[in-house]
C-alpha cells in the first residue's frame, strides 16, 4: 500500500480542520511517501514562508528513519552526537521534533510521513494525527 494524492490531501485538509477548529496558530502540512518524496503541502495564510522546510524536515527525520518526532527527539536528547551524524548524513534536512509522524498501512509497514508545523510541537501533532485518521491510516507520532 502506498499513500495516494487524494489520502495526502485528505490529510492536509484534516489536519488544517483541526488545526482551526483549537483555534490554533496558522499552520502548515506536508505528506511525503515512503521514499521521503513530497506529495503534497499546504501553507495557511498568515504561516511564515519558512513553514515548508520545517514541515519537510519532520516528516522526513521520520520516513528517514523509520521513527516519529517524539521519539527522534528523545533520541536528540539522549544521543546528540547521533541525532548531529544522522542530520549530516541527510543534508541537514531533518528536524528531530514532534509534528513529524510516521505513517504506516494496516500491516504495520511505513508508507510515508507527514509534517505539521505553525504551533506547538504537541499541537501539530494533534493536527497531524486529526489529518492521518481521517485518511484511515495509522500514525507514530
Amino acid at each position: 500500500m502506498a499513500v495516494t494524492l487524494r489520502k495526502a490531501r485528505t490529510i492536509i485538509r484534516k489536519a488544517l480542520e483541526k488545526g482551526r477548529e483549537m483555534e490554533f496558530k496558522p499552520l502548515s502540512v506536508v505528506v511525503l511517501d515512503a521514499g521521503g518524496h513530497v506529495l503534497a503541502f499546504e501553507r495557511e495564510d498568515g504561516a511564515s514562508p519558512g513553514r515548508f522546510g520545517i514541515a519537510q524536515g519532520k516528516a522526513h527525520g521520520a520516513v528517514m528513519l523509520g521513527i516519529g518526532g517524539k521519539a527522534q527527539m528523545a533520541r536528540a536528547e539522549t544521543q546528540a552526537y547521533f541525532m548531529a551524524a544522522v542530520n549530516g548524513v541527510y543534508g541537514g534536512k531533518v528536524v528531530p521534533v514532534p509534528g513529524g509522524v510516521l505513517l504506516r498501512d494496516r500491516k504495520g509497514a511505513v508508507i510515508g510521513a507527514v509534517g505539521v508545523t505553525g504551533d506547538t510541537s504537541d499541537n501539530d501533532v494533534v493536527a497531524a494525527m486529526a489529518g492521518i485518521e481521517a485518511a484511515g491510516l495509522t500514525g507514530e507520532a
